[in-house]
């Protein structure tokens, strides 16, 4: 990593943040432009410590396949589909550009970012065991859900995940669905690599640097001020396109651009505990994703999950989320990122926000006061022979809600992402948490599109190469549909 020095020319292309969007939207421009300059600025001393660090976030490879806040049930009793659909055609755009990348050389073996790990979903009691029967049949036909199970038989949910059965009441109503397409991904590994090959093709990634502002200059450039963290020393830098990836840390600096889209926007942080356990004997139980139903009236933030996750090569135990709540918007951030971000324009749009989702502060407050033993017992519904001995508590990433001007509700918490970019396209900047880091390649598309509409008509052979499927959706060709994930299967080494 090199040290950073005022440029004496405009670089092309300034990155704030280290993490998967930055990373994924630095190797799309190099594929398109190889000539422009780039560079990334680094806040912290190594890169993807935030949410893309595989321990901060839940982010496995979100495809709707087992997620069950994707397919909500409608008020006649039917199923929508619609997101998961969505979330799922999102997740193919960014394994076919990891296919390319693996392809090109530009990634090493997949198996250092991505591994098969079945996609399960898993419910109790007898309104959940329907629901998910629904669910199934709503889905088993569609071409981006090709090959899901559905079983009420104790013996053959066993076969696929034996931690789920052991210990349960016979007489126990229950259901699982399981994909065996799914997969595990490794953001944190993924984002290295991306930063590795942008350094090998001269882009700069300046580590210990903190952004403090935004300034548009009389030529249309950014002057990007920031600070080294050793020894406090100012320095910026010019660009002519600016893209903030900074996760929490964006709507800040978002603001101090100055530019007209940021305001209304405000920002809602929650953190995050999960249990973990790396005992192989334990591990070796539980191969799966598997999503569970979160209770009545709770957030979707809050929809528990036991997750196999190969981290660095090694397999490990993640059961959660358990919510608390932090001022911060960054895990590494200040107590008063909360306060520091409110705004005159968006204090209306918050307050309106929270008094619309009470529930969320009843849960959060709840969470906050659950006692150890009782977060325990959570992780037990779904693993009856648990044992606290083989599990340790961690801290997870921060999430920062989007809350946004609403004509009608004045406010609204929403809990997607929302990339939010200047009218004349030089900046950029991603707001929200999920389903984040597997979504980031369709993400970035959407940045390129929007930031740089006269060159995507050039750009359009390539993008076709990196995303064939690109202009196009899967969901719309069957045959299509199971070519593109075949392939990709092959390309990443991973189940098909």
């Amino acid at each position: 990593m090199t040290e950073a020095s005022k440029a004496t020319k405009p670089v092309d292309v300034a990155l704030i943040g280290a993490g998967v969007m930055s990373a994924t939207l630095g190797a799309m421009i190099k594929q398109l432009e190889p000539t422009w300059t780039i560079q990334v600025y680094e806040a912290l001393g190594d890169v993807a410590q935030e949410s893309s660090n595989p321990w901060n976030n839940a982010g496995t490879g979100h495809s709707a396949l087992c997620e069950l806040n994707y397919t909500p049930e409608r008020a006649d009793g039917t199923i929508d589909t619609s997101s998961a659909v969505k979330v799922n055609e999102q997740f193919q755009v960014s394994r076919q550009f990891w296919s390319f990348l693996v392809a090109e050389g530009a990634l090493p073996e997949p198996s250092a970012f991505i591994n098969s790990t079945p996609h399960m979903s898993f419910v109790w009691g007898e309104a959940n065991v329907e629901y998910l029967r629904k669910r199934h049949e709503a889905l088993r036909d569609h071409p981006l859900f090709a090959g899901i199970e559905f079983s009420t038989d104790a013996s053959v949910i066993r076969s696929w995940a034996p931690s789920l059965i052991v210990g349960r009441a016979k007489d126990q109503p229950i259901a699982a669905t399981r994909i065996e397409a799914g997969t595990d991904v490794d953001f944190g590994s993924l984002t290295r690599l991306l930063l590795t090959y942008l350094e090998e093709n001269e882009a700069r990634i300046e580590l210990d640097h903190r952004v403090t502002g935004l300034t548009k200059l009389a030529d249309g450039t950014w002057r990007v001020a920031m600070r080294r963290q050793v020894g406090g020393t100012p320095t910026s830098v010019d660009a002519r396109f600016v893209f903030v990836g900074a996760g929490g840390g964006a709507l800040h600096l978002l603001q101090k651009s100055g530019i007209d889209e940021i305001k209304g926007f405000g920002g809602f942080p929650v953190s995050g505990e999960f249990l973990r356990t790396d005992d192989p004997a334990v591990v070796a139980k539980h191969a799966a994703k598997v999503y569970g139903k979160a209770a009545v009236g709770s957030p979707p933030m809050s929809v528990p999950h036991l997750d196999t996750r190969v981290v660095d090569g090694q397999a490990s135990l993640m059961f959660g989320p358990y919510a608390g709540f932090s001022p911060k918007f960054l895990k590494n951030g200040s107590w008063f990122d909360l306060f520091a971000s409110i705004r005159p324009h968006n204090l209306y749009p918050m307050i309106r926000a929270g008094l619309a989702n009470l529930s969320l502060v009843k849960y959060l407050v709840g969470q906050l006061m659950a006692s150890s033993d009782s977060k325990f017992e959570s992780l037990r519904e779904f693993m009856p022979d648990a044992d606290p001995a083989d599990w340790y508590r961690i801290t997870a990433g921060q999430r920062v809600q989007v809350i946004k001007k609403d004509a009608k509700k004045g406010g609204v918490l929403q809990f997607g992402t929302e990339v939010v970019s200047a009218a004349d396209g030089t900046i950029a900047g991603l707001l929200g948490a999920s389903p984040g880091a597997s979504t980031a390649v369709p993400i970035m598309l959407s940045v390129l599109e929007r930031c740089f509409p006269d060159r995507i008509a050039g750009w359009t052979p390539t993008l076709s190469r990196m995303v064939p499927t690109y202009g196009d959706q899967l969901a719309d060709d069957e045959v299509r549909a199971a070519a593109t994930l075949g392939a990709t299967a092959e390309a990443l080494r991973i189940h098909a």
